[in-house]
């Protein structure tokens, strides 16, 4: 599972967005179920941010953003995020040179789910 958050910071404050993305970055590397995160700037407007990371399933991210220090440098900064979706499930992938790997959505085929 792949979760986007993305950021549109003022240069001004970008120095302390910094600090807080990385503080927020090695709390939820420190969550069981974490498999590699990043942050990233876009190249064509530095203004625009984007704190990338991944799961091993939507519960582990879940019950991740329910620890402490998640809570309290995480969950404040993410807050500040684009409204918009952030978590995505893989539907395929493929490695270098491979071929396409199709999996089945875990969501629910009902809404009573």
């Amino acid at each position: 599972m792949l979760v986007t958050n993305r950021f549109v910071v003022d240069a001004e404050v970008a120095p302390d967005f910094t600090e807080r993305a990385h503080a927020a970055l090695a709390a939820l590397a420190a969550r069981p179920g974490y498999l590699r995160g990043e942050l990233l700037r876009a190249l064509d407007d530095p203004t625009y941010w984007c704190l990338l990371t991944e799961w091993e399933s939507v519960g582990a991210y879940r019950r991740a953003l329910g620890g402490f220090d998640v809570k309290i440098t995480a969950v404040p900064l993410l807050a500040q995020s684009v409204d918009e979706p952030s978590a995505y499930e893989t539907l395929a992938s493929a490695a270098p040179d491979g071929e396409i790997v199709v999996v089945a959505s875990d969501r629910a085929a009902g809404p009573y789910r």
